[in-house]
């Protein structure tokens, strides 16, 4: 796939664990080693110096657009051709490759523009540079990012399909970007941890409140062969329940009734696009059946309307588990005190875990999961 060339019109400066989040483990063997801005190029067996290092500055516009700047390599001249590639970490198909056309912008310094208009699949997507001089493309570090634009970013309510791009640095020193495409979403705002429960406040974009509105706690369980429950891997839209209500999770494994993975409702308090509950933890531990169980958070907008994740996408941090922490609270219940609190998944979507008697609500597991991610 090949973006146009077009700039956007405005750049603003500058025990036991059972959750796991498995979309975002990194896909690639290794990667380069990452070396110091101001170290001097090395001497190769040859004699002759190694590659410098190519790190491309980025700047985010309001509406979801990425400028790429980055200096082009001396003594090494940059065809027609060239371009900046992202890649869709695992990705195999035609549309898991973008090139961005990567021309001269002043002296020695060269731009790629990925505009709002085109789409990226929901994932990381690794950034290289293709010189069009027939060698592999080459690996880009991150450089200075300018992500202010991203900060309370409100898009127009009434946009269909709601993308967001967030460059990163992976654990390994290269330039990523992580992805979301979502229509409609419901955006996660202010978040209050209580004693009696979980009050969430948020925004939807796609769509617009009516009659019947209310949000969803729904346990990620699927049948072990025991028997038993347990939590499940995904946390995305896999499990995302249809217009009437039954999961994808219920479809997948013929559960229904009794069997079915438990869910908790409450209504909305809605103003405008906005809307406000409150989730009694109460409900949550009357559930509970053994280990560490994850609820993920959904919004109905109306009776018989397809639910939306709740999520946490519009701001410049990429990863919001290792930034936003609430605390686990205990609740009584039939089985003991239990612990309960809310979390952000790896893919930023809104959650909460119960923890049981015996089971701390430990992220030791999701920790070793986070520390694999990127490249």
């Amino acid at each position: 796939m090949t973006a146009s060339t077009q700039l956007p019109e405005t750049a603003s400066a500058a025990t036991r664990q059972e959750v796991k989040e498995p979309q975002a483990i990194d896909q690639e063997p290794k990667a380069p080693p990452t070396a110091r801005p101001d170290r001097p190029k090395a001497a190769r067996r040859d004699g002759k110096a190694a590659p410098a290092e190519l790190r491309a500055d980025c700047i985010a516009d309001s509406a979801g657009g990425l400028t790429f700047d980055l200096t082009a390599p001396q003594g090494d001249g940059t065809a027609w051709n060239a371009a900046l590639v992202l890649r869709l970490r695992g990705g195999d198909g035609v549309d898991d490759e973008v090139r961005l056309p990567l021309g001269p912008n002043g002296s020695g310094r060269l731009r790629a523009v990925l505009p709002s208009t085109v789409a990226l699949a929901e994932g990381r997507w690794n950034a290289y540079a293709d010189f069009g001089d027939g060698r592999d493309p080459r690996r880009l570090l991150p450089g200075v990012n300018d992500l202010r634009s991203l900060v309370d970013r409100r898009p127009l309510a009434g946009i269909g399909r709601l993308g967001v791009r967030i460059p990163y640095a992976t654990k390994f020193g290269n330039l990523a970007l992580r992805s979301w495409l979502r229509g409609p979403h419901a955006e996660a705002g202010d978040i209050l941890v209580a004693p009696d429960g979980l009050t969430v406040s948020g925004r939807l974009y796609g769509a617009a409140p009516a009659a019947g509105a209310r949000a969803e706690a729904r346990a990620r369980r699927t049948p072990a062969g025991n028997g038993a429950s347990g939590a499940s891997d995904v946390s995305g839209a896999s499990g995302a329940p249809d217009a009437s209500g039954v999961s994808g999770a219920t479809k997948a494994t013929g559960l229904s009734g009794a069997d079915a993975p438990p869910v908790v409702t409450v209504p909305l308090t809605v103003e405008g696009l906005d809307f406000t509950f409150t989730l009694p933890y109460d409900a949550l531990a009357a559930r509970w059946e053994h280990g560490n169980e994850p609820w993920d958070l959904w919004v109905r907008p109306a009776e018989g309307a397809r639910p939306v994740r709740i999520a946490r996408l519009l701001d410049d941090v990429p990863d919001k588990k290792q930034v936003f922490s609430y605390p686990a609270l205990p609740v009584r219940a039939a089985a003991g005190h239990l612990r309960v609190g809310p979390y952000y998944t790896l893919d930023n979507d809104l959650a909460i875990r119960v923890a049981g008697p015996d089971d701390a609500p430990s992220e030791s597991s999701e920790q070793d999961t986070r520390a694999a991610t990127g490249s």
